[in-house]
């Protein structure tokens, strides 16, 4: 890092895997200086790697990279990369994390970090002791009705919270002619939609209402064969005809009950979470409903820059006002002037990326970290042996995160 004649402060960005997300990332970072002037911050994108020939000279040629390799290695050992975006596929994370901790390098990483909580400990352990900032992409917290909701519940004003109801359904994997890629092999991805998927509801949970403390699930694999897909061709969204069937390793539904932990905004509170990768309709309704003895609020991706909110009992129209997005939630106002004019999903990055660089500059540190994580890979590993064995099973909260109430 050095400090510009203009008195910004450059970060040398280096990427590691140049797909649609560390596309992402790095329009994110590009995008700063509009979303965020007064920052006095200047991304430089240095070296990005990808082992395909075609995503490097796209880094350079397109995302405006300086440099890039096919080795991740050797962005990590560039002397000119202060952060780095991991955007590697799942099975990779937890590997790149503990090499980016040992180089001393801070890192955004997407979630999970690791293929189940011993692998995201690992990666924490190690951040821990490298001294390394980092920020995960759990995206839909930085929506602003969901810091909007935050608040609600933080200052009370939903009453006491009763109940909390979550879902995250997709329909990426919907169509059973749909490829077995990575994301279907246990020893590549790890757990299926657990972690895909599920793994973002339990921090939207969090981070709004307090750490979960117990659970008690069930899972099921809905298409247990799909054709096979070559590694390194096409994506997960793509349809194979007649291909040669292989089993898929890992769920694609399950569903909770969960309980809010002591000491939580929402102590006590209990609730119902589902995810599913192949529900047919719903295309990305990721979406939280909390109740509470004074009012509820509900809130789906597919429509983010709203929230439904009810005042309670005693209320002239009684049931639900759709709030729109507005200056004054989260950070709508760097986006968008007024109400009605809605953000999207790549905004959301942008927010990500400036509590990322914030926390590297020992600014406030209100970014989701490895803490958070790791947090919800406890939650999600809980899950896991309460669906095998049909017993609740418990997960201590983890100091550092920034959970509600944390």
């Amino acid at each position: 890092m050095r400090t510009r004649a203009d008195g910004t402060t450059e970060i040398g960005v280096g990427l590691i895997s140049v797909g649609w997300m560390g596309q992402l990332h790095s329009r994110a970072y590009a995008n700063l200086k509009y979303a965020y002037p007064d920052l006095g911050l200047a991304p430089h994108l240095v070296h990005a790697a990808d082992p395909a020939p075609a995503r490097t000279d796209e880094a350079v040629r397109v995302l405006g990279y300086e440099r890039a390799s096919a080795d991740y290695h050797d962005v990590l050992n560039d002397p000119d990369v202060d952060v780095v975006s991991i955007c590697a596929p799942n099975f990779l994370h937890s590997e790149i994390g503990i090499a980016a901790a040992r180089a001393g390098k801070h890192f955004w990483i997407e979630k999970p970090v690791g293929r189940g909580e011993h692998e995201t400990r690992a990666v924490a352990d190690a951040a821990k002791e490298a001294g390394v900032v980092t920020s995960i992409g759990f995206n839909y917290r930085h929506a602003p009705a969901i810091e909007y909701l935050r608040e609600l519940v933080a200052e009370g004003r939903l009453g006491r919270i009763t109940n909390v109801r979550g879902q995250m359904f997709a329909d990426y994997s919907a169509d059973p002619r749909g490829a077995l890629s990575w994301r279907f092999v246990r020893g590549l991805a790890g757990n299926g939609v657990l972690g895909d998927l599920m793994g973002h509801l339990v921090d939207l949970v969090q981070y709004t209402l307090g750490p979960i403390g117990e659970v008690s699930a069930v899972t099921s694999t809905v298409y247990a064969e799909r054709p096979e897909l070559p590694m390194g061709t096409g994506t997960h969204f793509a349809l194979i005809e007649n291909g040669d069937m292989k089993p898929v390793e890992n769920e694609d539904y399950a569903g909770m009950l969960v309980r809010v932990a002591d000491g939580a905004p929402a102590a006590h509170a209990v609730g119902t979470l589902e995810a599913s990768r192949v529900s047919v309709g719903p295309r990305a309704s990721y979406g939280i409903e909390v109740y509470g003895t004074g009012g509820s609020a509900h809130w789906d991706f597919e429509r983010m820059n709203e929230l439904h909110l009810s005042g309670g009992l005693g209320a002239e129209n009684q049931g639900y006002t759709r709030v729109m997005a507005r200056p004054g939630m989260g950070d709508f106002n760097r986006f968008q002037p007024g109400a009605g004019t809605s953000m999207g999903y790549d905004d959301l990055k942008v927010i990500e990326a400036k509590k990322f660089l914030q926390a590297v500059l020992g600014r406030e540190a209100i970014n989701s970290n490895i803490q958070d994580a790791l947090s919800a890979a406890q939650v999600i590993s809980a899950a896991e042996r309460s669906a095998e064995t049909r017993t609740w099973q418990s997960s201590t909260p983890v100091e550092g995160t920034t959970a509600a109430g944390a």
